[in-house]
C-alpha cells in the first residue's frame, strides 16, 4: 500500500510581472506595432536603456524545481522568508493554480485554509457556505450535518450562522473558514499564515485542533513565520529560499538553518537613527562582536558576545549613562545593561557590554538609551537584529523549547533516594 500523501517532483511556477495591459487592437494596429518594434528597440539602445525591459523581464519564478514527499500522518512545517514561494506551493497543492513545470501528486482529500474566506461565497450564509465547502471536498450531505453543530460551536458564530458572510468581520471569517477546513475531515489539511488574523486565544485553539488532527493520523502542511508554533506542532520542516528547497529534515535542525541563514540580512554594525531634536548627546552605532572581537550577528546558545554602543557628545555633560535593552522581536523585555555614570567632555565615546546570559534560540532586537542627570536625551527602539541558534558548544542532551527565555547552566546529578 502506498504510504505517500503528497509527492512533489520538479515543481515550478512562473508568473508574468510588469507587463502593460493592452486593450483590443484592430488588424491595422497589430501590423503597425510589428513594423515599429525594431525602431523602438533601436531607440532604447541609443538611449542606453536596458534592452527588453518590457519584453525580457516580464516573468519571475516563484518556485523552481521543488521536490519532496510527505507520508501519511506527517505534520510538516513549510518555512522561509516572505516571497520564498510558500503560499504559491500550497496554492498548487490545493489546485487553485496550475504549475508551470513539474507535478504534484495528491493521494487523498484536501482541505485548505490559505486566505480569509477562501472558497466562501459572500452572498451565502455561514450555514450555506459550510454545505458548499463540504460539497467541494466531496462529502455527502449527511456527513456535513454530522459535523455542523461542532463547526458552528468551534467558530463561535452561533448567532450569525444564518447571516451572509459578506457581513462577517475578518475574525469571524477566519474562525468559520478554519472550523470548516478542520472539521469536515479532510485527509490532508493545508494551513497558511492566515491564522495570524485571529486573536491569541483563537490561535491557540486552532493549533490545538491541528495537533488533534495530526494525532488522528491525518496529514498537515503548516506554513507559518511563528517558529515556536512550527516547532511545537511539526516533527519535520521544509525550508524554501527564493523558490527553491534549501533544507528538509527534523524541525529543530531546519529552523536552526533558517535562523542562521538570515545572517546576510542581519547587520553586525547598525547605524543608529539621528535624534529628533538638537540633543547634546546622540547615538551613532550599535555593534555586535563575537568572543574574538570579530563582527557577527548570529550566535550559538551559551556563546559569549559583546554589544558595543557608540555615541557622541556636543557639550560637557555630567552623570552620563549609556543603556542597551534586549528584547525578543515580539517586544518581550529580557534585560537591560547600564553603564557606570561618568562626567564627559565633548567628543566620541563607546561603551561595551559583555553578553554572557544563556539565552535560548531566538531572534533579538534592541533598545538604546542615553541620558545625563536623569534626563533622557536619546532613546530609540527596535534597532538591530541578532539571532541565537540552537547549536550549543558540546553536548546538549535536553532541548526545552517551552522552558523560558534563558537556558540555565545549573546541572544537578540524579541520585538514588535511600529507603527509610
Amino acid at each position: 500500500m502506498n504510504d505517500l500523501a503528497i509527492r512533489v517532483e520538479g515543481l515550478g511556477k512562473q508568473y508574468r510581472i510588469g507587463g502593460e495591459k493592452n486593450g483590443y487592437k484592430t488588424l491595422r494596429d497589430t501590423l503597425s506595432d510589428a513594423a515599429m518594434a525594431p525602431l523602438r528597440r533601436a531607440k532604447k539602445l541609443l538611449q542606453r536603456q536596458a534592452y527588453g525591459v518590457g519584453e525580457m523581464n516580464e516573468s519571475i519564478w516563484a518556485l523552481q524545481k521543488v521536490c519532496f514527499e510527505v507520508k501519511w500522518g506527517e505534520v510538516v512545517g513549510i518555512i522561509g522568508r516572505n516571497g520564498a514561494g510558500k503560499s504559491t506551493l500550497l496554492k498548487i497543492l490545493s489546485r487553485i493554480t496550475e504549475p508551470t513545470e513539474g507535478c504534484a501528486e495528491i493521494y487523498g482529500r484536501i482541505g485548505s485554509l490559505l486566505e480569509v474566506g477562501t472558497g466562501f461565497h459572500p452572498e451565502l450564509t455561514g450555514r450555506e457556505n459550510i454545505y458548499l465547502n463540504g460539497a467541494i471536498l466531496g462529502m455527502k450531505k449527511a456527513e456535513i450535518e454530522c459535523n455542523l453543530d461542532e463547526i458552528v460551536a468551534f467558530a463561535e458564530i452561533e448567532k450569525f450562522v444564518d447571516t451572509p458572510v459578506k457581513r462577517y468581520s475578518s475574525g469571524m471569517y477566519v474562525r468559520l473558514a478554519f472550523a470548516v477546513a478542520a472539521h469536515l475531515e479532510p485527509e490532508i489539511l493545508l494551513v497558511d499564515e492566515v491564522l495570524a488574523v485571529g486573536d491569541i486565544a483563537f490561535q491557540k485553539k486552532c493549533l490545538g485542533k491541528m495537533g488533534q488532527v495530526a494525532k488522528e493520523g491525518r496529514t498537515v502542511l503548516f506554513v507559518s513565520h511563528n517558529m515556536h508554533a512550527v516547532r511545537n506542532l511539526c516533527a519535520r520542516a521544509v525550508l524554501l529560499e527564493e523558490g527553491a528547497k534549501a533544507a528538509d529534515g527534523e524541525v529543530d535542525d531546519v529552523v536552526a538553518v533558517y535562523l542562521s541563514g538570515t545572517q546576510e540580512q542581519l547587520e553586525a554594525t547598525v547605524h543608529l537613527p539621528p535624534s529628533k531634536s538638537e540633543a547634546p548627546i546622540v547615538g551613532r552605532r550599535l555593534r555586535f562582536l563575537g568572543a574574538n572581537g570579530s563582527p557577527k550577528s548570529v550566535f550559538r546558545i551559551r556563546e559569549k558576545w559583546q554589544i558595543v554602543l557608540e555615541f557622541e557628545l556636543t557639550e560637557y555633560l555630567s552623570h552620563v549613562i549609556g543603556a542597551v535593552g534586549i528584547r525578543t522581536v515580539t517586544g518581550t523585555p529580557i534585560l537591560t545593561y547600564w553603564s557606570t555614570p561618568k562626567d564627559l567632555s565633548p567628543g566620541s565615546y563607546f561603551v561595551e557590554f559583555s553578553m554572557e546570559v544563556p539565552l535560548k534560540a531566538s531572534r533579538l532586537s534592541f533598545v538604546v538609551g542615553l541620558s545625563s542627570n536623569n534626563n533622557t536625551f536619546y532613546y530609540v527602539e527596535d534597532v538591530g537584529n541578532v539571532t541565537i541558534v540552537e547549536v550549543a558548544e558540546g553536548k546538549q542532551p535536553f532541548r526545552a523549547s517551552g522552558a523560558g527565555i534563558l537556558v540555565t547552566e545549573c546541572v544537578s546529578e540524579i541520585k538514588r533516594l535511600d529507603s527509610p
